[in-house]
């Protein structure tokens, strides 16, 4: 079982650079696994220019003999409330091979790309598809829209086309480093019921994740 718990987050308005709409941030947060510390993580916000935004995810995780790092990023479109992916990225190393994932999305010629093969990827094209750390600001804009249930079309990491479901369970006021938060408390469904996802959203925050549990 894993957590991640923020122990800073810092949000900017920079309004001449980015829209109200999407507010740029950055969050640190500790990883534990069984109440033990074992890394550290941060996630960002960054607009980019115009319309085009990066969503940026980066962990160091150590437990026993084993390690981990990795960087994931995300480069979208935010338009009229829509989130549109561009291209996505992770570089993951430590113990184990090195690995690099890359998936682009040509909206365009309706096809989509990974770095592991010359040729655009099989799946059928869904002008719906999401890489899995653009759904996010997209279900972060469902929740301030009241929404309570959720379903998006991921393209992950692998090429795979697959569909994420969440559904909204409560609100909750949780304690962090950084004080009690109200939160919005949203588990992703899975078929197989041993899997655990649950994530808390902070509404004062713009619906900034600010914790994860992830377990069997």
């Amino acid at each position: 079982c894993g957590m991640l718990t923020p122990v800073l987050a810092q949000q900017t308005n920079t309004a001449q650079a980015t829209p109200p709409s999407l507010v740029e941030y950055q969050a640190t947060y500790v990883v534990t696994r069984q109440g033990e510390r074992h890394g550290k993580a941060t996630r960002s916000l960054q607009h980019v220019s115009d319309n085009t935004y990066q969503l940026s995810y980066r962990s160091e995780i150590e437990w026993m003999i084993f390690s981990d790092e990795r960087e994931e990023t995300s480069r979208f479109e935010f338009t009229d409330g829509e989130v549109t992916p561009l291209d996505y990225k992770l570089e993951r190393s430590g113990t184990g091979p090195d690995k690099t994932y890359k998936i682009s999305f040509d909206h365009q010629e309706q096809q989509v790309f990974s770095n592991k093969s010359k040729y655009p990827l099989e799946c059928e094209w869904n002008a719906q598809y999401q890489d899995v750390l653009s759904y996010q600001i997209a279900l972060r804009k469902a929740l301030a829209n009241g929404e309570t249930k959720f379903a998006y079309p991921i393209v992950d990491k692998k090429g795979n086309a697959r569909e994420y479901q969440f559904e909204v369970v409560g609100n909750e006021t949780i304690t962090l480093p950084i004080g009690n938060v109200e939160t919005v408390k949203v588990k992703r469904m899975y078929d197989n019921d041993k899997r655990q996802a649950t994530v808390w959203f902070a509404p004062s925050m713009n619906y900034m994740m600010v914790r994860m549990f992830k377990g069997k």
